[in-house]
């Protein structure tokens, strides 16, 4: 009972909170880009970005730390990007999105194999040049000695970067700003009726801005999670694998609330780690799955999951509208 328990609950449960930490982040941030009014397929690029520009700053610095401002500097510029295109000159914000996840899917290879000659990739990383694991106080002394509870406290609470925790403090700190705050009250005015905000005296372009640099910060914390805050010590190319798109998808299946998003970023976490349990299990009267069968299962019941059980979601009333006080 004890080995069923811990390797089919408490180690998929263990891989949700690690493979869900990235997902969550880029969640936090299209929320408050979204929130303005300024849609953000380009989550996908921030995060590759983010992962690129961690993992090279911490190989020529060796800190971890000096990554992750790489990231969040890398990140708020691409995010200015994305602005400068779609709030100041009204482009297309699909389009624009599309645009950065094809260029940095395609610059991050070219630098790292100018920079690091090694296909892309760069150096694995070690010691303070990423972030590592932190034990809680007896971890391992009440994961040994105290049934279930144990392994919940030493395997799925202890063990995890600092990055995995911030990330989680990050959902309620976000739902307060968001729901509790000047800036979020104006945020999410924005987003639903630009022309009264103006009217109040308050510039729709300059709160947009704003959220597109929180929206920046944040991506930058899940890249640099991704490469060198986890299980990963590298960046590899294209290792975002459409983990935007699936941020995107739990962001509307929170209805653009922090929390309910997370919750959806643990049923996609949860759907990787035991598609992972499931490589070359025997079924009965089936054989031994496919692996590549096991690996389109989490992108399958994700989307057939939040296709059926979401309800109605809307969204901001002016997302993807370009603001302009003549057409207004």
């Amino acid at each position: 009972m004890l080995d069923f328990w811990f390797s089919w609950v408490i180690l998929p449960l263990d891989s949700m909170m690690r493979l869900s930490t990235p997902l969550v982040l880029l969640a936090l941030a299209g929320m408050f880009s979204e929130r303005s009014g300024v849609v953000n397929i380009a989550l996908e690029g921030k995060l590759l970005a983010a992962a690129f520009a961690s993992a090279s700053a911490a190989a020529v610095t060796g800190s971890a730390w000096i990554g992750l401002l790489a990231a969040i500097a890398t990140t708020i510029m691409v995010a200015m990007l994305h602005g400068f295109a779609t709030i100041t000159h009204k482009g297309d914000q699909i389009v624009s999105g599309m645009a950065i996840n094809i260029l940095v899917a395609g610059i991050t290879v070219i630098l790292g194999r100018l920079w690091f000659n090694q296909g892309g990739q760069t150096p694995n990383l070690r010691g303070d040049a990423r972030f590592q694991g932190i034990d809680f106080p007896g971890a391992a002394w009440i994961q040994e000695n105290v049934p279930f509870v144990g392994s919940v406290y030493g395997e799925i609470l202890s063990g995890h970067s600092v990055m995995l925790y911030l990330a989680y403090l990050m959902v309620p700190i976000s739902w307060y700003v968001l729901f509790h705050t000047r800036f979020g009250l104006r945020l999410r005015a924005v987003g639903e009726n630009p022309a009264a905000v103006d009217t109040a005296g308050i510039s729709v372009v300059a709160m947009r801005y704003k959220a597109l640099v929180v929206c920046g910060i944040l991506a930058g914390f899940a890249g640099t999670y991704l490469a060198i805050g986890g299980n990963t010590a590298q960046f590899m190319p294209n290792m975002s694998a459409g983990k935007g798109y699936i941020a995107l998808a739990a962001l509307i299946f929170g209805k653009w609330r922090p929390v309910q998003a997370m919750m959806g970023c643990f049923l996609f976490g949860l759907l990787e780690a035991y598609a992972i349990r499931l490589q070359g299990v025997e079924i009965m009267g089936i054989g031994t799955v496919p692996v590549q069968f096991i690996e389109m299962v989490p992108y399958v019941l994700t989307v057939v999951l939040l296709a059926g059980f979401i309800g109605r979601a809307n969204p901001p009333k002016s997302v993807g509208v370009p603001y302009s006080k003549e057409r207004e």
